[in-house]
């Protein structure tokens, strides 16, 4: 994905929440990107705030948001029914951009992040320009495919991206429990062996309970 791509995503929901560590402990808040160029994605906050302080010391931040609706409803057969929808999230490493270097872009997206910090001399703009992400797709009743999940994973400024999904071993014996217990259709047959596509895996980790061979890679302790 490019990181106007990555943007344009986030900018559809609005509303994101921005994690940073304070004292310790995780903390967030809402906000949203400002604007985005080939250097990174743009955000602002105030320099009187812990949000800001968090970010100069740990020079990192973790954003994630939303698009669907959260309604949860309870079907007739006792069975929890979620509408289509995705989340994105995106995490890296961050630097404080100065007024001046704001405006020698000359690019109006930043139009509304210069009169801001006009209007409030304490604001100030930071850019996240090494980072990593994903995409999480779902359609848990498959109402619009015949799989529940898509999932995408994204980085730009050269961050390593992290492969999703379990993976199976050559300890694979081709028993098949493995895809006959994964409901969100991640599994399939390769030869003698079996094999996860990651972009459908949702990491349950029913493969890895009820594989007879212990063949299943997984991402915990």
């Amino acid at each position: 994905m490019t990181i106007q791509e990555i943007f344009d995503r986030f900018d559809s929901i609005g509303s994101c929440v921005f994690a940073t560590i304070g004292n310790g402990y995780p903390e967030t808040r809402i906000a949203h990107f400002l604007a985005c160029d080939e250097e990174g994605l743009y955000f602002m906050t105030m320099t009187t705030k812990p949000f800001y302080r968090q970010l100069k010391e740990s020079g990192r931040v973790s954003v994630c948001a939303l698009g669907a609706d959260p309604s949860v409803r309870m079907t007739e057969d006792r069975q929890l029914e979620m509408k289509p929808g995705y989340f994105i999230r995106v995490t890296g490493d961050v630097r404080e951009v100065g007024m001046e270097e704001i405006k020698a872009k000359n690019n109006p997206d930043f139009a509304y992040g210069i009169e801001d910090q006009e209007r409030y001399p304490a604001m100030t703009t930071f850019v996240m320009y090494r980072a990593k992400g994903e995409i999480y797709d779902y359609d848990f009743d498959m109402k619009t495919r015949d799989h529940k999940l898509e999932r995408m994973r994204f980085s730009f400024g050269g961050f390593p991206v992290e492969k999703a999904g379990l993976s199976i071993t050559d300890a694979c014996i081709g028993c098949g429990t493995c895809m006959r217990g994964c409901s969100f259709k991640a599994i399939r047959k390769e030869g003698d062996r079996y094999v996860i596509d990651g972009s459908r895996c949702d990491e349950c980790g029913n493969c890895l309970v009820h594989c007879p061979a212990g063949a299943v890679r997984h991402k915990g302790l």
